[in-house]
């Protein structure tokens, strides 16, 4: 299924592309989320008189996203203490919801769907390094330590 992107996608493409993707992506994600059309004529043309606004509005928010990325570097290192063993396991584990509240303390401005975690919640005290994706091509790395008490 043919698509055009209003705005830019990792590992899919730049605003404006036509791509190919599956039908369940493109119904399902794309469409629904405002982030492609169907490349028909009609949109295509609806899409070329957009396209000056689109790409304007994508400018904006890429210029935030490098703010951000700025403020959250001179962050530093973010330290929370949790419960633990003698060994180091987190009687608990650490999330992304506790990683964006203790950010918002140290005065970052972030949201949850922004915090990258692949391996899942952390489990044993020590350092992290957590990917904070705030664009599509802005990442940041913020370093967690975690501390174990009791």
């Amino acid at each position: 299924m043919q698509v055009i992107l209003l705005e830019k996608i990792r590992n899919l493409g730049a605003l404006g592309d036509t791509v190919k993707v599956k039908p369940g992506y493109a119904r399902n994600f794309l469409i629904p989320k405002g982030k492609a059309v169907y490349a028909s004529k009609d949109n295509i043309a609806k899409f070329e008189q957009r396209r000056a606004d689109l790409e304007k509005t994508a400018a904006a928010k890429h210029k935030t996203a490098i703010e951000r990325q700025e403020a959250i570097n001179a962050l530093g290192p973010i330290v929370i203490t949790a419960k633990a063993g003698d060994e180091g396991k987190l009687f608990g584990s650490i999330t992304i919801r506790d990683i964006v509240d203790a950010l918002h303390k140290a005065g970052a401005d972030i949201e949850k769907r922004e915090v990258q975690m692949p391996e899942g919640s952390l489990r044993m005290a020590g350092e992290y390094d957590i990917t904070i994706e705030l664009d599509s091509d802005v990442v940041s790395i913020v370093k967690v330590n975690i501390v174990g008490e009791g």
